[in-house]
């Protein structure tokens, strides 16, 4: 195994505790243009977990791009899209797709990842632009990578279980 995917299992592991714990705490957040002068405990720890994770999550995409590997998670990007319609044809047809591979479920985490860093992005540019009028624009495109992100997870989830329980059929 090459330095880089040790590296990325993980990151894989430091990323899932804080943000289970941004996504579950952020309906707790209460900022707008800035970080308010007296923020809480859950202002604060978002705010500076999320920075955190932001590095974090972009390490770990650039581990998953290194060695060719990116053409797992990305195959349309050089129109390789055979394995991922056979994936949603046979998906259709109640057959469980295939883990790795360049099919559904490994677009499924190359969006996963790109929206986790989309996520943190806007949130450091929210972050740096706090007291401008940009910072609310930079909260809402946020809050709407965030909402994506915990769709895509969630997607995630469910594939990671699936696969779970097949092997555990075994």
């Amino acid at each position: 195994m090459k330095w880089w995917q040790k590296l990325s299992d993980r990151l894989h592991l430091l990323l899932m505790l804080p943000t289970v714990f941004l996504v579950l705490t952020s309906p707790w957040i209460f900022m707008a243009r800035q970080l308010p002068a007296n923020a809480s405990f859950w202002n604060l720890s978002h705010v500076y977990l999320g920075l955190l994770t932001c590095l974090l999550g972009i390490l770990f995409l650039l581990t998953n791009l290194m060695g060719g590997t990116w053409r797992q998670y990305f195959p349309w990007v050089v129109a390789d899209i055979n394995p991922l319609v056979k994936d949603i044809v046979n998906f259709a047809k109640l057959k469980l797709p295939v883990a790795g591979g360049r099919g559904l479920f490994s677009v499924i985490e190359g969006l996963t990842m790109l929206d986790l860093v989309a996520t943190g992005l806007t949130g450091v540019a929210w972050y740096l632009t706090q007291g401008t009028a940009d910072a609310l624009s930079w909260r809402a495109w946020h809050i709407d990578c965030a909402q994506w992100f915990i769709g895509l997870l969630i997607v995630h989830m469910v594939c990671a279980l699936s696969h779970l329980l097949d092997f555990l059929r075994q």
